[in-house]
């Protein structure tokens, strides 16, 4: 717990330090940052999905690989 908010807080102080924007900008987007890491977990399983729909030799090796992770992690 204590590192990950020691990178929190340092996010933030990176974040009023660096940012060219107006002062109320600056706090939100200092506060918000970690959300864009929650988007980028998102987007990537949306784009793994998709590919695994577009793509069925590489769902079915998706779908294999994710097997063996569970019966590995079982």
């Amino acid at each position: 717990m204590l590192p990950g908010l020691a990178i929190y807080l340092i996010g933030i102080v990176v974040g009023l330090w660096r940012i060219d924007a107006p002062p109320a900008r600056r706090i939100g987007l200092a506060l918000l940052w970690p959300l864009a890491l929650i988007a980028c977990g998102v987007t990537l399983t949306t784009l793994l999905v998709a590919a695994g729909v577009l793509f069925p030799v590489f769902g079915v090796g998706l779908v294999g690989a994710a097997g063996i992770a569970w019966w590995l992690l079982r």
